[in-house]
């Protein structure tokens, strides 16, 4: 009788000690990974929607940018954090499609990780440089149709949302551009700008002042439906090519592992912050709408976008790297 008291009570110790962190939680600093350079786009919805949960809660958050390797570097650390919910990540569709793309990403995409919130959906549009006699995409279609490889696409990052956005209008399209590579869409947009490459697609945020001073020509919003600060620019789909609408979002991302009871809370925290006035606000500035999720709807997204963008590298001749 004594063992098999002994033994019940080696068992129950852990399981209440688990219980007990659970309903703790959070007793400590939360660290929230961003694979990318601060100050950009990812970056800005880190801050917003996670300092609101630390305020919400009472907690430090902790935003630290781990740049390197296409975003390979930061959310490979997440993937093999402990499942404790105190490591989130924030980051695009990078993070579903790279274990395509990478032999040796350091992760599985609906294995290691789990998306506890949505953040934001990023708009985008499709520019070219003022010079080029294209003001639809149809025509710039057109005109890339007649001259196959000799037009420069500036790409800010193999397997980036932009990246993706591009390919599926290219495969809707059946049209073949000269991907040139660079480190984010800043320095492409300056080549653009001075008519080295004849092609992009950029976020909205920093595409509009450009936009408004005429350095470049929008042709289509690769949205659902119009945007507010460009409404006289059509729909990727109004434009002709459906197939091509593809809204990229920012997800945040815990260890696979994690509890249940933690993963709820966290995304009941990220949803309410997501409705929070100010943090609305700061996403509306940015042009990146946030949106609230239910766990079983961003389990849905999750593995509904890794079919669909493995699909876009499979048929789009992307190189394994």
């Amino acid at each position: 009788m004594n063992l098999a008291l002994g033994i019940a009570l080696g068992v129950a110790v852990p399981l209440a000690t688990a219980a007990q962190a659970q309903i703790s939680y959070p007793n400590r600093p939360i660290r929230i990974i961003v694979p990318y350079p601060a100050g950009g786009i990812v970056d800005i919805v880190a801050r917003a929607v996670t300092e609101q949960v630390g305020r919400d809660w009472k907690q430090t958050v902790v935003i630290e940018a781990r740049p390197g390797g296409n975003s390979n570097i930061g959310t490979a650390s997440v993937a093999r954090s402990e499942p404790d919910g105190y490591t989130w990540l924030v980051t695009g569709p990078a993070a579903l499609v790279n274990p395509t793309l990478y032999k040796d990403a350091g992760w599985d995409a609906l294995k290691d990780l789990k998306c506890v919130g949505l953040a934001v959906w990023n708009q985008s549009v499709a520019l070219v440089h003022p010079s080029m006699p294209a003001s639809t995409i149809k025509e710039f279609v057109e005109i890339a149709r007649k001259k196959p490889g000799e037009l420069n696409f500036g790409n800010p990052g193999t397997g980036s949302s932009i990246d993706l956005s591009a390919q599926k209008l290219f495969q809707a399209a059946n049209i073949k551009l000269t991907n040139v590579g660079y480190k984010g869409q800043p320095q492409a947009l300056i080549d653009l700008m001075t008519n080295l490459m004849h092609f992009e697609i950029v976020s909205l945020e920093l595409a509009l002042p450009h936009i408004r001073a005429g350095s470049v020509k929008p042709l289509a919003v690769m949205t659902d439906k119009r945007v507010a600060d460009l409404p006289d620019v059509p729909t990727i789909a109004e434009a002709g090519f459906p197939e091509a609408t593809y809204v990229p979002w920012y997800g945040i991302y815990v260890q696979a592992g994690t509890s249940d009871a933690i993963v709820a809370k966290i995304n009941e925290a990220i949803n309410k912050a997501l409705q929070n006035p100010e943090v609305r606000r700061q996403l509306s500035v940015a042009n990146i709408p946030g949106k609230p999720m239910p766990l079983a709807d961003l389990a849905a997204l999750m593995k509904a976008d890794h079919e669909k963008l493995t699909k876009v590298i499979a048929t789009s001749g992307m190189a394994l790297q």
